[in-house]
């Protein structure tokens, strides 16, 4: 019996000798990256400030915080701290089969699992391997490929690595290419992932950097009333103008303008156009029009197009309401005078 501990013992140290040769995972170990995030033209990205090239530019942290319980299986958690907010915890094994996720946790708190492990990592690492993933994060189908296209010396913030490069494609639920590459020892020193719309217009590109070599440091501050709202909204009288509330009688067109942030995929957006108070003919709250859309992607966005009347606007208060799959979830008040 003595015996065959002492061999399980051994297996347990040889395979944990494995994931910490791949990357470091003892428990608290984080990596801090210099983030650079770009996003599509007519887009914005709620409570986030843009600096003066457009783009939106922070220090994120993705730590270990122990280990939670997957279908049996004890798991790794890997969280992503970006200005107060948890964004995504990734529940990983790593070993000598590589990085691999077995489910996710997001922004809302909600567990995400895949029907098969999503390999991130596959191991042993060499030029020319590649890997697929075609399965189901909860309801969504992804489908996923990836090469190890080559070994290069990288220069990032925290220093020179020799890193395996790796490129990837997702063509379900959304169109993205993921450039990664990866340093054994250390992890992911550099990630480049772009986000597309179908008709090929960008929606959103982010830039990881390795800002420190990884070390082990206590759990940040987490802000519980810090979660971006799921719609940013504004309107304008032109489709990229600078939003406005007063507008005349004879505005040709009002754009009523959404960008989603945790858009569930295919959740519905519809907006209401609301008379508050514009004469005695009309009742109170009267509603005007409404119109709605559907999302194609957890950051989708659009414009819903309110055209002038022949005999032009009525003068009074108005609002827009917006709502996510039935859900109210913002208003813009507006007043049109003659």
């Amino acid at each position: 019996m003595k015996k065959i501990c002492a061999v399980a013992f051994y297996s347990i140290t040889i395979a944990s000798e494995v994931a910490a040769s791949l990357m470091p995972t003892a428990d608290g170990t984080s990596w801090r990256y210099n983030m650079t995030e770009e996003i599509g033209k007519g887009l914005k990205i709620p409570d986030a400030k843009p600096d003066a090239d457009g783009k939106i530019r922070l220090r994120v942290l993705y730590r270990i915080n122990g280990t939670e319980n997957v279908d049996g299986k004890d798991v790794l958690k890997f969280e992503m701290h970006r200005a107060g907010v948890i964004t995504n915890t990734d529940l990983l094994t790593v070993d000598d089969h590589g990085i691999v996720c077995r489910a996710r946790i997001n922004l809302d708190g909600e567990l995400v699992k895949f029907d098969s492990p999503q390999t991130m990592i596959a191991a042993p690492l060499k030029k020319g391997a590649s890997w697929d993933f075609n399965g189901k994060a909860g309801e969504a189908s992804v489908r996923q490929h990836y090469e190890v296209v080559g070994e290069e010396d990288i220069r990032v913030p925290a220093g020179n690595f020799h890193a395996f490069r790796i490129y990837g494609e997702q063509t379900s639920p959304s169109r993205m290419t993921i450039d990664r590459w990866f340093a054994i020892g250390v992890g992911i020193v550099k990630d480049v992932t772009a986000m597309r719309a179908a008709n090929g217009d960008l929606l959103q590109r982010i830039l990881l950097e390795l800002a420190e070599t990884p070390k082990i440091i206590a759990r940040p501050e987490v802000k519980s009333d810090a979660l971006p709202k799921q719609l940013s909204v504004s309107i304008a009288k032109e489709q990229f103008g600078n939003p406005i509330t007063t507008f005349s009688s004879s505005t040709s067109q009002i754009y009523v303008r959404w960008q989603g942030q945790r858009l569930r995929k295919g959740a519905k957006i519809k907006a209401v156009w609301i008379a508050e108070n514009i004469g005695e003919d009309f009742p109170q709250d009267y509603k005007v029009d409404e119109v709605s859309a559907v999302a194609e992607s957890p950051i989708a966005h659009g414009v819903f197009t309110l055209t002038r009347p022949e005999d032009g606007w009525a003068p009074g208060d108005y609002r827009v309401e917006f709502y996510v799959d039935d859900v109210l979830v913002d208003a813009v008040k507006l007043k049109i005078v003659k």
